[in-house]
């Protein structure tokens, strides 16, 4: 048997059932599903420091369990004394089975050691179904070593739906397990 990760075979069993009940939709395939999860990081200081970029993509990497890529600037900025075509962050974008499995240690592992944590902001949706999260320490994942942390910065955490609204999408990922602060 092949193996399957616990959040896949959970929204077979219990989130697709549910999100079909709760909006009553005709077709199996009119209900959302998490098709991507996107991580970002912007380092502003790699214009001064490369080795920034490189320490921003290996900690990516570390967290997703994926290689991460750079990000390069599209235009000039004289101001931030940026160039076209500078390395100025990291992102990684995780499908299928590793996303299942990012998502699952973001919920059950990384969130829960954030500082005075009560749920995360429901107002991070964009209005087609998707949600941003914005994350002020790598250092809640557990696969990031405090110890060999050189800047603590944060990141951005983009969970793309299927969803046509903000309302299905926030019905999705509370079934799969996000903790969405009470109103």
């Amino acid at each position: 048997m092949a193996y399957v990760p616990r959040l896949r075979a959970e929204y077979a069993e219990r989130v697709k059932p549910a999100l079909k009940e709760e909006f009553s939709y005709a077709n199996v395939m009119e209900i959302p599903k998490l098709e991507k999860i996107v991580l970002s990081r912007g380092v502003g200081a790699a214009v001064a420091d490369k080795k920034l970029i490189d320490h921003a993509v290996e900690e990516l990497s570390m967290i997703s369990g994926q290689k991460a890529v750079q990000t390069i600037s599209k235009k000039d900025v004289a101001s931030f004394k940026l160039r076209k075509g500078m390395p100025i962050g990291a992102k990684v974008t995780l499908r299928g089975y590793r996303m299942y499995e990012f998502l699952d240690r973001l919920i059950t592992s990384a969130l829960p050691r954030v500082r005075d944590f009560n749920g995360i902001k429901a107002n991070g949706f964009d209005g087609r179904g998707n949600y941003n999260l914005g994350i002020t320490e790598q250092i809640i994942f557990p696969e990031i070593d405090i110890d060999k942390v050189n800047r603590i910065s944060g990141m951005d955490i983009t969970f793309v739906t299927t969803a046509k609204t903000d309302k299905e999408a926030k019905s999705l990922l509370t079934e799969l397990g996000l903790p969405f602060k009470k109103n």
